[in-house]
C-alpha cells in the first residue's frame, strides 16, 4: 500500500517517530519500513509534510505493509460478551444466549484461553462453590491463575475464586505493615493471604477456611509461591479463632452475604487497634449503615468500640446491589 512517508537515518528514527506521534501525523495502520541505512515512517494521508521542518529527513513515498490486527470479539460477534478469565479458563456469565458461538470467539481471540465454561449457579452452599457447564476447548475446571506476581492453583468446581477482586486484594496489601498479624477468616485458595505473606515476609498470616478442598489448594499454593509465613487451617472460623485470641492487627472478612454471622468471632482475634476489613452485599439505598450497625453491635458485645475508617463500593453485584467493603478500627479495652 503506497503511503507518503518520512525517510530518515536509522539513528534518528525513534526521535522522528515520537515527534510524528505527538503531532498526530503517524499512520499506525501500516508497518514502519527500513533498509540498510534508513527508516521510512508512514504519514497519515492528510499530513502536510512541508510544515514538519525535520533536519536530515526527506519526504517521499513508498509501499508499506498493513498491520495484521487480531480479530476482536466485537468484530466476530457484533458485541462483547460478559466473561472473566481465570488462568487459562474463560467463564461466560449467565444470560449469554449463544454460548458455543461466544466460546469459539473467545478461543480465537485469546490464545491464552484453553477452556470456556459457563456458570450454572451462583456461589452456593457452606463451601462457597459454583456449578459450571463445559462449552469448548479443554474439558477441565482446574487452572493456575497469575496475579500480582503470585500463582494460584484452583479447581473452580471445588473452591471459589474470582479475579475481579485483584485490585481489592492489592489495596488491602498496601495497608499492611511488616511484622503485623493478619487473620484471613475465609481464605479460600489463598489470594489475600499469600499476596500479603509474599510481599510482607515478616508478617504472620493465619488463613482459615471450612472447605477442605479449598484448604488443599491453599496449602499447595503456599508451596507454589514459596511463602513460609502462612498458617493454613481447615475448620469453622467461629471455632478456630479461639486459638488466636487477641493477636490480629488485621482481620479480613471476605464472605459477602453471611460475614455478619462471624462478627463475634472476629472480635475474639481483635484487640485495640485491629482493623476489620468487612465485606458485604448491600442494596443501593443502604450501602453501609446497616452493616456498620452490625459491626458496632458485635464490638460492644466484646467490650470494644469502633472507629469507622473507610467505606467503598468494590463492584456491582446485581441490579441495585453492590459488593462493599467497610473498614473499622477497634477501640477500647475489650474483655
Amino acid at each position: 500500500m503506497n503511503r507518503q512517508c518520512i525517510r530518515v537515518d536509522k539513528k534518528k528514527g525513534e526521535h522522528v517517530r515520537k515527534l510524528l506521534m505527538e503531532k498526530g501525523l503517524l499512520d499506525t495502520s501500516v508497518r514502519i519500513a527500513s533498509d540498510d541505512s534508513c527508516i521510512y515512517i508512514p504519514l497519515i494521508p492528510a499530513a502536510n509534510a512541508t510544515d514538519l521542518s525535520l533536519e536530515d529527513a526527506l519526504v517521499t513515498e513508498r509501499e508499506f505493509v498493513m498491520h495484521e490486527r487480531p480479530a476482536t470479539l466485537e468484530h466476530m460477534l457484533g458485541y462483547t460478551p460478559r466473561y472473566e478469565v481465570i488462568g487459562s479458563i474463560a467463564l461466560l456469565e449467565s444470560g449469554e444466549t449463544d454460548l458455543e458461538r461466544a466460546a469459539d470467539a473467545l478461543l480465537q481471540a485469546n490464545p491464552h484461553i484453553k477452556t470456556v465454561l459457563a456458570a450454572l449457579s451462583p456461589v452456593e452452599g457452606e463451601f462457597r462453590t459454583r456449578r459450571f457447564i463445559f462449552i469448548k476447548g479443554e474439558n477441565t475446571t482446574h487452572t493456575v491463575h497469575k496475579e500480582y506476581g503470585c500463582r494460584y492453583a484452583v479447581d473452580m468446581e471445588k473452591a471459589y475464586f474470582t479475579p475481579r477482586l485483584a485490585t481489592e486484594r492489592s489495596r488491602i496489601l498496601e495497608q499492611v505493615r511488616e511484622g503485623e498479624v493478619i487473620t484471613d477468616m475465609f481464605a479460600g485458595v489463598g489470594p489475600f493471604s499469600i499476596l500479603i505473606a509474599k510481599n510482607r515476609p515478616s508478617c504472620r498470616v493465619v488463613a482459615i477456611d471450612k472447605n477442605p478442598e479449598a484448604v488443599k489448594f491453599l496449602r499447595h499454593n503456599i508451596a507454589l509461591n514459596a511463602v513460609s509465613n502462612v498458617e493454613a487451617i481447615e475448620g469453622d472460623a467461629k471455632a478456630e479463632v479461639r486459638n488466636y485470641a487477641g493477636i490480629a492487627d488485621h482481620v479480613i472478612m471476605n464472605l459477602p452475604h453471611t460475614a455478619q454471622e462471624f462478627l463475634d468471632a472476629a472480635m475474639v482475634v481483635a484487640k485495640p487497634g485491629t482493623v476489620i476489613h468487612y465485606y458485604d452485599i448491600t442494596p443501593e439505598d443502604d450501602l453501609y449503615s446497616s452493616s456498620l450497625a452490625h459491626i458496632e453491635a458485635a464490638a460492644q458485645r466484646a467490650g470494644f468500640g469502633i472507629e469507622p475508617i473507610a467505606t467503598r463500593i468494590v463492584r456491582s453485584y446485581s441490579p441495585h446491589q453492590f459488593n462493599v467493603c467497610i473498614e473499622v478500627r477497634i477501640q477500647g479495652r475489650g474483655r
